[in-house]
């Protein structure tokens, strides 16, 4: 039999082509694999949008299981002369502050300079900075190529050691200035001394780069700018500060000085924070409803629905965020979320009587408190819900082991389609391997036919003769 490299060379027959047809046919096998992994990865891909808004959600309830945000203060400012911001440190109160004089930080600066970039010549600086706890040294060894303006600017700003450079034109006849000033405000922060020695002895730059802020060294480097304390009065109490920003004047309460004048600082409960506290765990638990509704929904119409439509892990989730909700609290004086303005619907949502919240904020703060914080003994509302959501979304919950459910269906059904797949190319060679043998046939069949009649032909020919 003769040896056909290619099928249809020997027969003429399309046989890669019905081998293809064979192929695809035996491939359908594989398609409810397929729409079932599909299936199983969409309902995977929906649970992490449910678990999405979840947490979202649990992150508004913690902030309403927080105790602290029922004590905490803000501060309203009355005057442009500051602003404050208070700690849970604060205490409540209002507080008269009038400020006379804003802190300024100290500026120094040589005589003129005709160039900014000549060198200037090698030596040492010396720069004192600051008193008491604020004190520092800098020493900086000045090297001949570094010696312009530009190079003692640039080797001062390197240290970062409380003290700053830089070069000012003043437009004279020799208008280049280097002006130091100190990083800080205050008179604790100034600077006490600037040295400089010439390593050629150039007593004329020694003097250029020298200043003693007591006045009683030689040295021509003058101060611009005085360094001066804030100063300002709390309740008719004299205070001074080396910053405008002033800490401790009240208690737990930090100033910003803005300008001179007078204002009026009150401390007191921050009834915003709480508001929109809760405010989002309304539109959070709103949000988590809606993509249910998402994940749920059906067209009528076009047959289209969510992905985890009739989900029994879905329903659950539901089921138990709706009790944990309507349970209510067990402490204190409000028992059901509608005593403190937020509404169940029948659809699930929440709504929020804001005229009511702000009523409870104001008169009612103890009781709301203990509705969604509880107290010592008894966890509030906030406290059952967030249990709730921690079951349904911590490690081990039911999120994860619903997900993990079908993870495990989808490596099953990745293992069936494997040895689908091998199954099929053994068939598929089978068929390749007959269809072979069959191409060699029908060739030989061509062949003694061809042959045959060319012998009657030729006989046929002969006999006609």
């Amino acid at each position: 039999m003769a040896s056909i490299s290619s099928l249809g060379i020997g027969s003429g027959l399309d046989l890669n082509g019905l081998l293809d047809q064979l192929e695809s046919a035996e491939r359908e096998q594989l398609q409810p694999l397929k729409t079932q992994q599909a299936s199983y990865q969409a309902k995977i891909s929906a649970y992490g949008k449910l678990e999405s808004a979840l947490s979202s959600f649990q992150d508004a309830v913690v902030k309403l299981n927080d105790a602290s945000l029922y004590q905490s203060l803000s501060t309203n400012v009355a005057g442009d002369s500051v602003t404050a911001s208070a700690s849970s440190e604060a205490q409540a109160g209002t507080y008269d502050v009038s400020v006379t004089k804003l802190a300024r930080a100290q500026s120094i600066a040589t005589e003129g300079f005709a160039e900014r970039d000549a060198e200037q010549g090698s030596g040492s600086l010396t720069i004192e900075v600051g008193t008491g706890d604020k004190a520092q040294t800098l020493n900086l060894d000045i090297a001949q190529a570094d010696s312009s303006l530009e190079g003692i600017r640039d080797a001062i700003n390197a240290e970062d050691a409380g003290v700053t450079a830089s070069i000012v034109n003043d437009g004279g006849a020799t208008p280049y200035r280097l002006v130091l000033s100190s990083e800080e405000t205050g008179t604790e922060a100034a600077i006490q001394s600037v040295d400089f020695v010439s390593d050629a002895g150039d007593t004329a730059l020694n003097d250029k780069l020298s200043f003693d802020i007591g006045g009683t060294g030689s040295g021509t480097m003058a101060q611009t700018v005085a360094p001066e304390n804030a100063a300002l009065k709390v309740n008719g109490i004299d205070i001074t500060s080396q910053s405008n920003s002033v800490e401790g004047a009240i208690q737990g309460v930090t100033l910003e000085l803005d300008e001179t004048g007078d204002s009026t600082v009150a401390v007191e409960l921050n009834n915003r924070a709480l508001r929109e506290a809760v405010t989002g765990f309304v539109d959070a638990y709103n949000d988590f409803k809606s993509t249910a509704g998402e994940l749920t929904r059906f067209d009528a119409e076009s047959g289209a629905a969510g992905e985890l439509l009739g989900d029994s892990t879905m329903r659950s989730v539901e089921s138990r965020l709706r009790s944990a909700l309507s349970s209510g609290s067990a402490s204190g004086e409000f028992g059901m979320l509608s005593d403190v303005g937020i509404s169940l619907e029948l659809d699930g949502s929440l709504t929020l009587d804001s005229d009511k919240l702000d009523d409870v904020i104001t008169n009612d703060r103890q009781a709301l408190t203990d509705f969604f914080a509880g107290t010592d003994e008894v966890g509030g509302l906030a406290d059952t819900v967030d249990i709730t959501l921690g079951n349904l979304l911590d490690e081990g919950g039911t999120l994860e082991h619903a997900t993990s459910g079908l993870e495990s269906r989808i490596e099953g059904l990745d293992e069936r389609q494997a040895r689908m797949e091998r199954s099929i190319a053994r068939t598929i060679e089978r068929y390749r391997s007959q269809f072979s043998q069959l191409d060699g046939m029908i060739a030989n069949m061509n062949q003694t036919s061809t042959y045959l009649t060319q012998q009657f032909d030729s006989l046929n020919a002969q006999l006609g003769q």
